[in-house]
Order: structure tokens, then C-alpha cells, then sequence
């Protein structure tokens, strides 16, 4: 069954979560590590969380369109999340659009696009797990 308030609850927990996440890396950790570092901290302290609010997804939309609600979580969450996260760097920072566009160069090691991927992926992967289980 798709529930649109369901994705959108999960959806602002992981928004909330993320934005800490990213003042707390800023901040504190920043003071302590390398940028890349404090990158990739950004980037992998969320991924747990995002597969624990998918694994709520999958379980609150089992039925016969679990796979319209997960891909309607697939395709919401990271846009939205990406979209947050430039928010926040703009508002708290200051930062332009190119310095946003500089946590995906993969070529030097942005692990950013690999958090947007577990938000695209997990809602999928564990609603398939959970149908095909069931």
C-alpha cells in the first residue's frame, strides 16, 4: 500500500538526522580531521540510519505495491535530501552553488554520491527483501 505520509515522516527524520549531522561535522569534528575526512564522515555516519528508516518504509507499505511505495521513497529522498543539504550549506555558510557542486567530485574522492545512492537504492532493495520474504 503507498503511503505518502509514511515516506514523508521517514523522509523528515532522515532530513533532521542529516542536517545534524552535517552541523555536527562542521563544527565539532571539524576541528579535529581533515576535510576529506570530515567528508566522509558526513557521508557514512547517515547511511545506517537511512537503511533503518527504509527497513520502516518496507515494513509500514508490504502489500501488493510495495514497489510503487519504495520507488516513490527511491526517488524522493535523495533529490530532497540533496536539496536540504544545499539549504543548509547556503543558509549556515554561505556557500555557493559551485561549492555544493564540489561534494560530488568523485574524482578527488567526494563520498557524497554515495550517500545519495544508499538513499536511492536502500528503499528498493529492502522492500524487495521484505516481499520476497513474506
Amino acid at each position: 500500500m503507498i503511503r505518502p505520509g509514511v515516506t514523508f515522516s521517514l523522509w523528515m527524520a532522515i532530513a533532521i538526522l542529516v542536517v545534524l549531522n552535517d552541523f555536527v561535522g562542521d563544527t565539532w569534528i571539524a576541528a579535529t580531521l581533515s576535510v576529506r575526512a570530515v567528508e566522509w564522515y558526513k557521508a557514512l555516519v547517515p547511511m545506517p540510519y537511512v537503511v533503518m528508516m527504509a527497513i520502516f518504509h518496507a515494513r509500514r507499505t508490504m502489500g501488493s505495491q510495495w514497489f510503487e511505495a519504495a520507488l516513490l521513497a527511491a526517488l524522493l529522498w535523495p533529490t530532497s535530501i540533496a536539496l536540504v543539504d544545499f539549504l543548509y550549506a547556503r543558509l549556515a555558510y554561505e556557500e555557493g552553488t559551485e561549492a555544493f557542486l564540489d561534494r560530488f567530485g568523485i574524482w578527488w574522492g567526494a563520498p557524497y554520491p554515495l550517500l545519495l545512492f544508499v538513499l536511492l537504492v536502500s528503499p528498493v532493495l529492502v522492500g524487495w527483501a521484505l516481499a520476497r520474504h513474506r
